[in-house]
């Protein structure tokens, strides 16, 4: 029998690429979002690349106990992938309690209700703002997490530290009744792009917070003008160095991660994975890759610097590709052509 995946935010952009692989992979997925930074596009693009209408949908809150232990009572859920958290820096900065109540006590849910239920798998969405402003480059899973630049990025690094301590604390129980949590924590750098299908990508409300849909919603004249934070950086072209992987790339790493607990094969109860390319691209580097791929001219203009962002990071990926036997292999172009045709498929063009 198929093993159960909740992906926990799954009707959000990356969550909703995960849905589409690990069904893919064979896996039985059931989706809880509470649809605060997203509509149904996505969930419904999904059913559509995979050609199933039954996939199970929970609109629940993961702040809300109650809503999570109901859903774990009704499926027997084998692993979480848990996304459900508000991921922009800069409104961290201005509102960090909203941060710290949704991401912290929407992941406690989790882990809580995981262990009462027998014990599960859980696979944390991280991020590489947990390594701050780093002193040595690319970061490798030993690279030390500095102070986080950002309340958001506090919270991945608190989450995380929760996860480890939660996994050495259950590592005794027996599933018969409260169970071991075994978790692996993803430090994703810069997710970009959409599905080949056009039928799935990134769908901000409102302002984007994201650099790539800011670009492709000023290329289809939704916005103005692309501002870019800050061109005096102490980098090439003054503007930061990202490490950008493809969001199916990313994808298909959470159902290498999930298949490595799921088939016992975790060396360690608890595990960290860096999930980039281990490429260094500058954000003006990435405005004009879409320019050229896409055959566009983009109005931008330079704005000063954004609060809570780090000069550079890129990913040491060798950890990953040798334990995983994972590894990016989209180039920054196809992704970027991959991000404007789900913006022109998303105005009808």
């Amino acid at each position: 029998m198929a093993k159960k995946v909740l992906v926990s935010g799954g009707a959000g952009y990356i969550g909703s690429h995960v849905t589409v692989e690990l069904i893919n992979a064979g896996y039985e997925v059931v989706v809880a979002d509470n649809m605060s930074n997203c509509d149904m596009t996505c969930f419904e693009g999904v059913k559509k690349i995979v050609g199933r209408d039954d996939i199970p949908f929970y609109q629940i809150d993961c702040c809300d106990y109650q809503a999570v232990d109901k859903l774990f009572t009704e499926q027997k859920i084998d692993a979480v992938i848990h996304f459900a958290a508000f991921k922009a820096v800069g409104e961290s900065v201005a509102e960090p309690i909203k941060y710290y109540r949704n991401n912290l006590v929407s992941f406690l849910n989790i882990l809580e209700v995981s262990q009462k239920h027998g014990g599960c798998n859980v696979l944390f969405s991280s991020s590489a703002t947990v390594y701050g402003e780093a002193e040595k480059l690319p970061v490798t899973e030993e690279s030390p997490r500095l102070p986080a630049t950002s309340p958001y990025g506090n919270t991945k690094q608190m989450c995380e530290d929760i996860l480890r301590d939660v996994v050495a604390a259950t590592a005794g129980l027996s599933a018969d009744g409260e169970g071991p949590v075994k978790g692996i924590a993803l430090r994703y750098f810069n997710p970009i792009g959409a599905h080949p299908s056009a039928l799935i990508g990134e769908l901000p409300r409102g302002v984007p917070n994201n650099l790539v849909p800011f670009i492709t919603q000023t290329a289809i004249g939704k916005r103005e003008c692309l501002s870019i934070f800050g061109n005096d950086y102490p980098t090439e072209d003054g503007t930061c160095l990202r490490d950008y992987i493809d969001v199916v790339d990313l994808a298909k790493a959470h159902v290498a991660a999930v298949s490595r607990m799921l088939d016992g094969k975790m060396k360690k109860d608890y595990e960290i994975f860096n999930i980039g390319t281990g490429r260094p691209v500058s954000v003006y580097e990435l405005v004009t890759a879409f320019e050229k791929v896409n055959g566009l001219k983009l109005n931008y203009k330079f704005a000063p610097r954004r609060p809570g962002d780090v000069v550079a990071i890129w990913a040491d990926t060798a950890l990953a590709n040798d334990e995983l036997g994972w590894k990016a292999e989209r180039t920054v172009e196809e992704t970027l052509a991959s991000a404007w045709a789900w913006e022109k498929h998303l105005a009808g063009k």
